[in-house]
């Protein structure tokens, strides 16, 4: 991973961590990453990947001079082996709370979601509610799996929320 610059705060919760370090953000709960938030006033110069090796959705964000190149290249065909699916989600409009999970499906926590924000999603469960018009945009591994690929559960009530950060 690539330095980001910038100050860097640590933000702890009763039961959570979340890594600020300026204008990303790191949830992770009992030392597992859940998320990771790029907000959209994240503008640092360069190639910065934000994911561990290991993950199998890498997430980078590029900001490059007018004339920059970047090489041609192609994809080779390797074997992967994909046992979760981690999600990335682009807000383009409105506002989005992501409410967060634990594999066991308990309510740890929300965060808010606005334009231009982007976030993959990595571990533990989510759940969502638009506080605007939302338009968004989503990638994910596939193949689809169909009902195998998700189990769905009720989630917080809306007014038990709580934001943190």
């Amino acid at each position: 991973m690539s330095g980001l610059g910038g100050g860097s705060a640590l933000l702890a919760g009763s039961d959570h961590l979340c890594y600020s370090r300026g204008m990303i953000e790191r949830i992770t709960h009992e030392g597992q990453e859940l998320a990771i938030i790029i907000r959209a006033s994240f503008a640092e110069p360069g190639l910065h990947f934000f994911t561990e090796p290991t993950y199998s959705q890498q997430l980078a964000y590029m900001r490059h001079p007018k004339d920059h190149i970047i090489q041609p290249h192609v994809h080779n065909e390797v074997q992967r082996t994909v046992r979760l699916t981690q999600e990335v989600l682009v807000l383009r409009r409105g506002r989005l709370r992501v409410d967060f999970y634990t594999d066991a499906r308990e309510y740890l926590w929300s965060r808010t979601l606005s334009a231009g924000d982007v976030i993959l999603l990595a571990a533990g469960g989510h759940g969502f509610e638009c506080l605007d018009e939302v338009e968004m945009i989503e990638v994910k591994q596939g193949p689809y799996s169909g009902d195998a690929d998700k189990t769905r559960f009720e989630g917080v009530n809306r007014g038990e929320t709580q934001q943190d950060g």
